[in-house]
């Protein structure tokens, strides 16, 4: 999954700006993307979820000391989040393997059926008994079911723990912590310019009040006799 892109970084700029900046950009890439995990059938949305609690969590443990308690909060519960996704990705992964090899020793064993029931009008049912891959599969039919039951248990967690986050507002303080660091920024960069242009209304006072010093000197040197 491409990650969003983060608007009016600046290079040169604080870290706390750009910090807030990416933490704001990376929470809404994950709150957009678990509007669609919650959905059980969403495979794809989980994964991409998944992938989204990574950065989050890398940028937070990098920088989250800029934006103080609700960074570290966040912080925990994204990893969190990132571990019980994780578990649903092994199964994801797992399951169709499994069932892919069941398919397949299964597909040689009818082959191997086959040519018991030689040159016969028919297949004997008995045959299939003696196909030679029959122990395996067994074997592997119940641990396709373990699997699916295990993911089907991980999407439980993951949707109590994604409600009892909303409920605390784990996410929505971290949103709050990085806008309240952006507001002071654009306050800081705000008084900057203002002390600039006073500074700047000083100095031009200051020229005013030397060159009129400097007509009242002539003035009165010509006055002298």
């Amino acid at each position: 999954m491409k990650a969003r892109k983060v608007k009016k970084l600046d290079p040169a700029g604080p870290l706390a700006e750009n910090a807030a900046r990416i933490v704001r950009t990376r929470v809404g890439e994950l709150l957009g993307l678990a509007e669609v995990a919650l959905d059980q059938a969403e495979v794809e949305a989980q994964h991409d979820l998944r992938i989204a609690a990574k950065r989050l969590r890398y940028v937070l443990e990098l920088t989250g000391f800029c934006l103080g308690r609700p960074a570290d909060t966040a912080l925990r519960r994204a990893r969190e989040l990132q571990d019980i996704l994780g578990e649903m990705h092994d199964c994801d992964v797992m399951l169709p393997r499994v069932r892919d090899h069941v398919a397949s020793l299964q597909d040689a064993d009818a082959d191997a059926v086959r040519g018991l029931a030689g040159p016969a009008d028919d297949v004997d049912p008995r045959l299939a008994i003696e196909a030679p891959n029959r122990p395996d599969y067994h074997g592997l039919e119940i641990l396709a079911v373990h699997l699916a039951a295990r993911r089907r248990l991980m999407f439980d967690r993951f949707a109590a723990f994604w409600s009892r986050q909303e409920e605390l507002g784990t996410w929505a303080r971290l949103e709050r912590a990085a806008e309240a660091q952006l507001e002071r920024s654009r306050q800081t960069r705000k008084a900057a310019k203002a002390a600039k242009r006073a500074e700047a209304a000083a100095a031009e006072a200051e020229k005013a009040a030397e060159a009129s010093r400097e007509a009242a000197d002539r003035v009165s040197d010509t006055a002298d006799p």
